[in-house]
């Protein structure tokens, strides 16, 4: 699927750039050391802290944070799946249990799973992926009377997103409860995050707090801060948020039907072919193709194309025909050394989630997803250019990152705070690329 102007550019790149380029396999003795380096970590991580105290949330359960020290010693929602997911390989589905059990008491306590387990976090959620991680776990114990434990607050966390994060298509948004305290901290925020060319000179109050509800919403949907939503988040209907929420509606008829209420399984699935549709009809153009965000305020698509589009493929929210044309992102995306978040244009500020970054999530959503609709050639190069580049950097750094410059094959990155060494979600896509490797070698 790549552009050929893209390979002979590729051509010109140094030698030992263009072996991972073309999806070499990463060696076993240096998969195996960085994955030693994982399972000698992954106790590092676990914090236990039942009592609230000061602005962080206390958890019944054990939970896993993303580094073993300096940054990120909270537990936060959507880089917990990820995490889980390499848990779950390496044994240790017990924590990914406790992990899910610890975000269904904040969803009973608080009626919807905060950003992390933090008391700032309170005015956003962040991208739903509980009950990818009940199917997970659920897939692995087999526990019924669990899994009919654990539903009904699950179902409550759904209605939260149906009820609050609702747009007039159908379909869903990223939104906030921000106080306007929250929205001004948040412009002030930007100020540094952004950089200078974040202004906002002329702006009155209620612009202001209109700038700051928007990033909010931003920082809701976790990719703070990205060019796909224009500084306007909440006026989007996200394919990869409305992605996820299909593959909700998909394991609650999996549940139901593991349940024997067959009843309940036909009502979701009708909720689950209904959103597919309106995915279809707002987020994808036909003159090409692609899927893309679906600005419903000035009722027209973003021009942006990003690794968002392959959470359509991870949760098969798209027919089998349409995916050719999201597969066709490869050739906006792709680069030596993994997937840009976005492609490289001409954006008003040096956003993190954009070219030239590569990110773990994106890079386990966009392999599980074209090995779902049968891309296993795509799905496996990513994966070695993932392992590859985790690897490169470890034997430099003796740590894994946050992110990789996916151009450079370095961690020179795109920043708007000090990157943070990391376990969390690196070590999870890692751990979860090279079984996938293993599991579908010729």
């Amino acid at each position: 699927m790549k552009k050929i102007t893209k390979l002979w550019g590729l051509l010109l790149i140094a030698p030992a750039l263009l072996s991972f380029s073309q999806g070499e396999t990463p060696s076993a003795a240096d998969r195996d050391e960085v994955h030693r380096f994982i399972r000698n970590s992954w106790d590092k991580t676990v914090r236990f802290n039942t009592e609230d105290e000061g602005t962080r949330i206390g958890l019944p359960y054990r939970y896993t944070v993303p580094s073993i020290s300096g940054a990120f010693q909270e537990m936060y929602y959507w880089d917990t799946y990820f995490t889980g997911e390499g848990l779950i390989l390496d044994g240790h589905v017990d924590l990914a249990r406790s992990n899910a059990e610890n975000m269904l008491y904040m969803v009973d306590r608080f009626g919807k799973m905060y950003n992390g387990n933090l008391t700032v976090f309170q005015n956003r959620s962040q991208p739903p992926f509980l009950s990818m991680m009940i199917a997970s776990v659920y897939r692995s114990t087999g526990d019924k009377e669990w899994l009919r434990k654990v539903l009904p607050t699950l179902e409550k966390e759904y209605r939260f997103w149906m009820s609050e994060r609702i747009a007039p298509t159908g379909l869903n948004r990223y939104g906030n409860e921000g106080t306007d305290r929250d929205k001004m901290d948040f412009v002030d925020m930007l100020k540094v995050r952004l950089g200078s060319r974040f202004k906002t000179d002329g702006l009155s109050h209620q612009e202001l707090l209109d700038v700051g509800s928007h990033y909010i919403a931003e920082a809701e949907s976790g990719w703070d801060f990205n060019p796909r939503f224009q500084t306007r988040c909440m006026d989007f209907c996200p394919v990869d948020l409305n992605a996820n929420l299909y593959l909700y509606e998909k394991n609650f008829e999996f549940f139901a039907d593991e349940l024997g209420d067959k009843a309940a399984a036909k009502r979701w699935a009708r909720k689950a072919k209904d959103r597919k549709k309106l995915i279809r009809k707002y987020c994808r153009d036909p003159r090409n193709g692609m899927y893309y965000d679906y600005d419903y305020v000035n009722g027209k698509r973003s021009d942006v194309v990003s690794a968002a589009v392959f959470s359509l493929l991870y949760a098969g929210a798209v027919p089998i025909k349409d995916a050719p044309g999201i597969v066709r992102a490869l050739d906006a995306l792709e680069f030596p050394h993994g997937i840009a978040a976005c492609e490289n244009k001409d954006y008003p500020y040096a956003y993190q989630w954009s070219y030239p970054n590569g990110w773990a999530p994106l890079h386990f959503l966009a392999i599980k997803g074209l090995d779902n609709y049968g891309f296993r050639e795509d799905a496996r190069r990513i994966a070695s250019k993932y392992a590859a580049t985790v690897i490169r950097n470890f034997q430099k750094t003796r740590n894994l990152w946050e992110k990789y410059n996916v151009v450079e094959g370095n961690i020179n990155v795109s920043n708007e705070y000090e990157m943070p060494t990391m376990v969390g979600w690196t070590a999870g896509t890692f751990v979860f690329a090279t079984d996938y490797l293993d599991r579908t070698a010729r």
